[in-house]
């Protein structure tokens, strides 16, 4: 009965430039308007009790520099979430999140950093028809009050750092759809397209603003891995940069967790670290050396190596999980892709590492209990 009848393709919303005689443009406009009429549709038959929910299977990114070509001045937009979003608050939502789920296969990483990870909820609800209209500024000021915190939250429930960028277009965009409008210096609306580079440019910002919570040690290795990895540097750039993190090369030497020799100096690999290592006795227990040492216990002994050392570092481990997100970031930037999946392992492990400990410590505490 079915053997000759296919699905209807004239109306299926794709920008395929083939079906409009090659033209890009044209194929594209014709998406984007099929797009904004299937969320019109939705808005107006949308009951405001519950919030829309849509599945997003995407992950496109574009570099574009900014005032200069070096790795800071990169801000990072996506034409396919610019399109999504752009319908969206078009026809009348208000983004307030953005759920990453794992669907793909995470080894994706070794081969492309931009592979996809995971697929993506968004989490909308109906604009208020009396919705204010904001300044370039005030959305700024908007954005940098409340990012940090929803950032603190999705690294507390242990987003993988591959996602975190998506994850954390939720609270941003739900800061820049609320408004009827955000408008630029020049009265002209501004498009989703410059808000989402504007969150990513937060976003790192954020995530650079957590080294307060680092010793100054840890601080010097992030800066100096920034550079050069883990390979040999200068030692009069390392000397430098020392005393700009009011450190000193001799004191990292000392706290474990820097190599200095001939004239060039280069952070401690994981697997040069000594097995001998109690960090309540330690001279100069870092965060950086913690994260280092959590990593190598995961890879070597498991879930079960890892939290030995967490039950025993403290408010170390919480520090050296945020560390391993500002870590990532670095290793994508710089196309590191084996040393970023290591990053990510840790934060995707963490709910299974700190369950065990907290079960170590219960047992631990139990049998001090019993033989006092």
């Amino acid at each position: 009965m079915f053997e000759t009848l296919l699905v209807p393709k004239a109306q299926e919303l794709i920008a395929t430039p083939y079906r409009f005689g090659g033209d890009k443009s044209e194929a594209r406009q014709f998406f984007e308007e099929g797009l904004s009429k299937v969320f019109a549709n939705l808005h107006k038959n949308q009951d405001t009790h519950y919030p829309l929910t849509l599945y997003y299977a995407f992950k496109q990114s574009e570099s574009d520099e900014v005032d200069g070509s070096d790795d800071h001045n990169v801000v990072i937009a996506s034409t396919g979430w610019e399109t999504m979003l752009e319908g969206l608050i078009r026809a009348g939502f208000t983004i307030t999140g953005t759920w990453p789920m794992r669907t793909e296969l995470i080894g994706n990483l070794k081969k492309k950093m931009g592979a996809l990870a995971s697929s993506i909820v968004l989490v909308c609800r109906p604009r208020h028809v009396d919705a204010s209209i904001a300044s370039r500024r005030d959305f700024l000021n908007a954005l940098k009050r409340e990012l940090p915190k929803a950032l603190k939250d999705l690294q507390r429930g242990n987003i993988a750092p591959v996602d975190l960028a998506q994850a954390s277009i939720g609270p941003g965009m739900a800061v820049f759809s609320r408004y009827s409008k955000v408008l630029e210096s020049d009265g002209t609306p501004m498009h989703v397209c410059t808000a989402l580079q504007l969150i990513n440019q937060l976003l790192d910002e954020v995530l650079a603003e957590q080294e307060g919570e680092y010793d100054t040690e840890t601080r010097w290795a992030v800066a100096w891995f920034e550079q050069y990895g883990m390979e040999e540097g200068p030692y009069g750039v390392a000397e430098t940069l020392s005393k700009a993190k009011n450190s000193a090369v001799g004191a990292l030497v000392e706290a474990g967790i820097l190599r200095a020799q001939g004239g060039k100096v280069r952070l401690l690999r994981r697997n040069e670290f000594s097995s001998r290592w109690n960090p309540a006795t330690a001279k100069r227990l870092t965060v950086w050396e913690v994260m280092q040492r959590l990593i190598r216990a995961m890879q070597e002994q498991g879930d079960a190596g890892a939290a030995a050392i967490l039950e025993h570092v403290g408010v170390y481990g919480e520090v050296a999980r945020d560390l391993a997100y500002r870590l990532y970031t670095v290793c994508e930037r710089k196309k590191w892709a084996d040393e970023a999946l290591v990053y990510n392992s840790l934060v995707v492990e963490w709910s299974d590492i700190s369950g065990v400990a907290e079960r170590l410590g219960r047992t631990t505490a139990e049998q001090a209990r019993l033989f006092s």
